[in-house]
């Protein structure tokens, strides 16, 4: 296991050179060591002259840091006296001491020795030091949220395998109104894709998978807000006792927005992990083996009752004032620590779940080489088959893991195992970056996706909205159809060329009316009246009444004057054909002038919520047991009959009532092995749950009398 540790360097106070939360995590851990680009030293310079009052400056880090914390700390403060170097009069000496205690080869220690300040130097420490040590542990909770967010996914997949869960929360689609949430969205596309090929799933239902979508679509929310402060604060020049980002009141106000969602959202995780560890070791086949997990399960993964204790603690910690804003970072640190024990647990459960026959193997007789062999080649193929194609990456990812692991018995590889999962999915492990890059590499590979992207611009329609636009264009065709209308197709694409050489680089089809005040260069008083036009609204014949009254000033242009004798016609044959009060008179509606120069028209829907079926099917042919032929038999007689069904096999009858229930299906024909025998099938009223028995011969016949209005 014992592998070369690759060290990077971070430089800082180079010109646009930028401290990320990862470089603080890597310096934090050991995993870097710091390099002051050599422009700062120039400016550094200028200072090296001043005469240091202070004797013997003791750097002091607060009791409730960790090292880990005091060196992210340390880091964040470095990087701010280089950033006001040119500026503040910092001497060389006191960055270069504070980078030599970073970059010591014990990174479990960090000691800065004491040395001689100016009075500035020390003030600017002292100011700077109330926010570098927040946003040093903001660093490390930016660096491995994000991870988290990223692994937890992977290892709640391996969860829904393990757990043969239903997974239909994540068939959820971006409606494109804007009231969907977006990172939920997210969840779910990368949990399809993790998922994507699976024969195990879509059997059990259990409400931590349900609510993977919610949970772990709010931590990445919380993630990126995390982020994008973070980001900003490390990198914010600000002098010593001045008011800004970096100030005291900045960073309260940082806690207040960023700490408390965040705190919330690793707790609900953490939750939400912990229930689908022990759903899964309720449903572990082997006694032993269950037994066994169970124990150092419940002796080593922190309890839900653990993360809320944890959370209570950060909560009354937000009241205590902003001198404790320090505190409180740290003990979010301390619930994310936790939390990622949970996962690292639940993806030790998973595994044990679903690979757990070797355990059970090592205490079984050895059989030779060859026939062990093609029993585990036989039940890899098997797995390749019924995995998830995300999930499959996953396990081999670990089995080459734990492959380095020394056989032992069945215990004590147990408990191996479990070591060394934990260690794997520590983000101070080794290879926890390759881990969390294959992972990253499933997901967003567009070969294991396969899912269209969609246009900018362009939606999709879920299957209601769809019934609904069904609906509603079906009603306008037949009305156009019955005014003698013919269809036309164009394409919903148009190239660019096509559009800007009909209309003209600078011409728009719509316009805020005014925007055509001001382009088509009208003077004020013309303006003025087309605002007072522009007002008027309602009825046609009594507004047309009022445009052609006398002293109108329509009526001093022959134009308008012809245009108002066209609306005339047109109001008096809606008014003849009973539909003039369905038709309002605005004069507000506006288009390209350059473009349209005739009446427009707008269509408004007005009515209350609808209930809408996403599917006309009248019938649904329920066939209790695996008998598809059966149902291509039945289903096609209704086909034939013009009677809207479809089918469904399955062995439990509550999955039929549910689909046809969900689907709004009014009619249910159910056929089981008795139905079969007996030559009948049971006809269900699906509202009012009342069932006939009817011969299998007179199924259409019958069906047709219900279903006639």
């Amino acid at each position: 296991m014992a592998e070369k540790l690759q060290v990077f360097v971070t430089t800082l106070g180079g010109k646009g050179s930028s401290l990320s939360s990862s470089s603080v995590y890597a310096i934090a851990n050991g995993l870097a060591q710091v390099r002051i680009d050599s422009s700062a030293f120039s400016r550094l310079a200028t200072f090296d002259n001043r005469t240091p009052t202070i004797k013997d400056y003791q750097f002091n880090f607060s009791n409730h840091l960790t090292t880990e914390e005091s060196r992210a700390f340390v880091a964040v403060l470095l990087n701010k006296l280089l950033i006001i170097s040119g500026s503040a009069c910092i001497r060389t000496v006191l960055p270069v001491r504070i980078a030599e205690a970073l970059n010591t080869k014990n990174s479990q220690s960090l000691e800065i020795e004491s040395l001689d300040l100016t009075e500035e130097e020390a003030a600017t420490l002292e100011t700077l030091g109330l926010t570098s040590s927040m946003y040093g542990v903001f660093a490390l909770l930016d660096h491995q949220t994000a991870a988290l967010s990223t692994i937890a996914d992977a290892v709640a997949a391996l969860s829904c395998d393990a757990l043969k869960a239903d997974v239909t929360a994540f068939n959820l689609m971006d409606s494109g109104d804007g009231y969907t949430a977006k990172d939920e969205i997210g969840v779910c596309g990368d949990m399809k894709v993790l998922l994507n090929g699976s024969k195990l799933t879509g059997k059990v239902e259990i409400n931590a998978v349900s609510k993977i979508p919610k949970i772990h679509g709010c931590l990445r929310e919380q993630a990126k807000l995390v982020h994008s402060k973070t980001r900003v604060e490390l990198n914010s020049a600000v002098k010593a006792g001045k008011g800004g980002p970096g100030s005291v009141a900045g960073a309260a106000g940082m806690v207040r927005t960023a700490l408390l969602p965040l705190a919330a959202a690793l707790w609900d995780l953490g939750t939400c992990s912990f229930d689908r560890s022990k759903s899964n070791l309720y449903s572990m086949g082997s006694d032993d083996l269950r037994s066994s997990l169970g124990g150092l399960f419940e002796k080593k993964c922190p309890s839900n009752d653990s993360l809320k204790n944890e959370f209570k603690l950060f909560s009354e910690l937000v009241f205590e004032g902003e001198e404790n804003y320090g505190k409180l970072a740290h003990q979010v640190n301390v619930l994310l620590g936790l939390v990622w024990k949970v996962v690292a647990w639940e993806a030790i459960i998973a595994y044990v779940s679903l690979e757990g026959a070797e355990l059970n193997e090592s205490k079984s007789t050895e059989v030779n080489g060859e026939e062990k062999a093609k029993v585990d080649k036989k039940s890899e193929k098997k797995r390749k088959v019924v995995m998830g194609k995300g999930t499959s990456v996953m396990i081999q990812l670990i089995k080459n893991r734990l492959s380095k692991l020394d056989a032992c018995g069945s215990s004590g590889l147990l408990e191996k195992w479990v070591e060394d999962l934990l260690s794997f999915m520590d983000p101070k492990d080794i290879e926890f970056d390759s881990l969390l890059i294959k992972v990253k590499e499933i997901v967003e590979s567009n070969e294991t996706r396969r899912l269209p992207k969609l246009p900018k611009g362009t939606r999709d329609f879920a299957k209601e909205q769809m019934a609904i636009r069904k609906k509603a264009f079906s009603i306008i065709e037949d009305v156009f159809e019955r005014h003698g209308a013919t269809a036309l197709d164009t394409p919903v694409f148009e190239l660019r060329e096509t559009l800007m050489g009909k209309y003209g680089e600078d011409s728009k089809l719509i316009f805020d009316l005014a925007d055509q005040v001001e382009e088509k260069g009208l003077t004020i008083e013309a303006a003025d009246k087309i605002g007072d036009f522009v007002k008027e609204r309602g009825s046609p014949l009594e507004l047309l009444s009022k445009l052609k009254s006398e002293g109108s000033e329509f009526l001093d242009n022959n134009a308008s004057v012809d245009a108002l004798n066209d609306l005339e016609i047109l109001f008096k044959a809606l008014d003849k054909s009973k539909c003039i009060d369905k038709v309002t008179f605005d004069l507000s509606l506006a288009r390209g002038l350059d473009y349209y120069t005739g009446v427009i028209y707008e269509a408004v829907f007005k009515g209350g919520a609808q209930t809408t079926r996403a599917t006309k099917t009248e019938v649904l042919v329920s066939i209790l047991g695996d008998d598809l032929i059966q149902a291509a038999e039945l289903a096609s007689e209704l086909w034939d009959a013009k009677i809207k069904a479809e089918y469904l096999v399955a062995k439990r009858p509550d999955k039929h009532f549910r689909h046809a229930e969900e689907s709004k299906i009014p009619w249910m024909l159910m056929v089981g092995e008795r139905q079969v025998k007996e030559g009948t099938v049971r006809l269900k009223d699906v509202e009012s749950k009342a069932e006939d028995v009817i011969q299998r011969g007179s199924v259409v016949e019958e069906l047709r009398r219900r279903l006639s209005p």
